[in-house]
């Protein structure tokens, strides 16, 4: 798992500066940075205002006395979607803004949630339980 994370944190930066130098060729380096910035603005006003009715579904789903499972990972999604808007380059924005648009966050909670009983069924996922009397 940390080789995983050490290739990603080397490659993902990488392939954000070369498109960055693509795009700049291509466009300029003006109309770039205002891409940029207009996708972080965006992404950060996208975020939020689903940020905020993910919240008040999870409040009603408590209130109701229900488990709120698909809200929080829709919670999950969206905090990631927004982080990666936020972060300069077109590849993470591209990948942000799928996690905003509920169609395709449904295909990536639907992974998640096949992926955590896997680990569950193997057993490489376990709770731990202090009672205190």
């Amino acid at each position: 798992m940390f080789r995983i994370l050490v290739l990603i944190m080397i490659l993902v930066p990488a392939l954000e500066i070369w498109g960055l130098v693509t795009v700049g060729e291509v466009i300029g380096a003006w109309p770039t940075v205002l891409a940029v910035i207009a996708t972080g603005v965006a992404g950060g006003y996208l975020a939020r205002w689903q940020g905020l009715q993910t919240l008040r579904l999870t409040q009603i789903q408590l209130n109701n006395g229900e488990l709120p499972g698909d809200a929080l990972l829709d919670g999950i999604c969206i905090l990631s979607g927004g982080l990666l808007l936020l972060t300069p380059g077109f590849f993470t924005d591209a990948v942000g803004f799928l996690l905003l648009v509920p169609y395709t966050r449904g295909l990536v909670k639907l992974f998640i949630k096949r992926r955590l009983t896997r680990m569950i069924e193997e057993g490489r996922v376990f709770r731990i339980s202090r009672r205190r009397w």
